[in-house]
């Protein structure tokens, strides 16, 4: 089971937009929003601070976060997360209770292990490259992980991995494989590195090049050899008819 993150919250009554504005700019303050598990919905005010803080843990997205607000927790999922677009700070975020009897279903990061011991890596000479870091499941609370897994050690050049390789807890479903068509999208795989492509060409270039320059100095060469022949047959002639004078 993953470890909780606790954060400390206000209700707010002020809301709207000039209200939430307020309370950036003034208060360094971030609305927010509480709502399902059958319950009405509650505005809330969170400490920009303490909420940077806990978001600096990559498991804060997909982990289940203790709300408390007087004196009462809830236990909450973040479902949404707003940011401004030039300065990417935190513009509002809304959170999702969860019940224990009830399945969720969260995006998780995928952590590629053992990548620099990877056969295609090391004994091959290929680069890892990868397509997804992070899956959907469907779960309980009490089975949410932290991350999964995908180990590289056996990957081998050429080779690619798909999410059907993600080995998954017990109790925990992949979204993308459960659907009447299992969207089984690859997640990594081994690269030849883009300097060995683009050296065979120029290697091969340069290859035919010395093979020119061979035949030229051949070509030179017998050139020379028949000059030479054909000055001693010259030389021959002319010595047949001084004989004969």
């Amino acid at each position: 089971m993953s470890q909780k993150i606790e954060l400390e919250a206000e209700l707010r009554t002020d809301v709207g937009k000039g209200a939430s504005r307020r309370l950036r700019r003034l208060a360094d303050k971030v609305p927010s929003i509480m709502y399902g598990g059958d319950q009405d919905s509650i505005a809330l005010t969170l400490r920009y601070n303490e909420l940077a803080k806990a978001m600096q843990e990559e498991s804060f997205f997909s982990q289940i976060i203790s709300i408390k607000t007087n004196g009462k927790s809830q236990q909450v999922v973040v479902r949404d997360l707003q940011r401004h677009p030039a300065s990417d700070r935190v513009q509002h975020i809304d959170f999702l209770r969860i019940r224990a009897d009830r399945a969720l279903q969260v995006q998780v990061p995928i952590h590629f292990i053992n990548e620099e011991e990877c056969v295609g890596v090391r004994t091959e000479g290929g680069a890892i490259s990868h397509m997804i870091t992070d899956v959907e499941i469907s779960c309980l609370p009490g089975d949410l992980p932290s991350f999964l897994e995908v180990d590289m050690l056996e990957v081998t050049l050429g080779t690619a991995l798909h999410v059907s390789d993600i080995i998954v807890p017990e109790g925990v479903t992949i979204v993308a494989l459960a659907q009447e068509e299992p969207n089984d999208a690859q997640i990594a795989t081994v690269l030849v590195p883009r300097e060995n492509i683009e050296e065979e060409p120029e290697l091969e270039a340069l290859e035919g090049e010395e093979g020119e320059e061979g035949e030229a100095v051949e070509g030179e060469e017998a050139a020379e050899e028949g000059g030479e022949g054909d000055e001693d047959s010259a030389e021959q002639g002319k010595g047949s008819r001084d004989d004969e004078t």
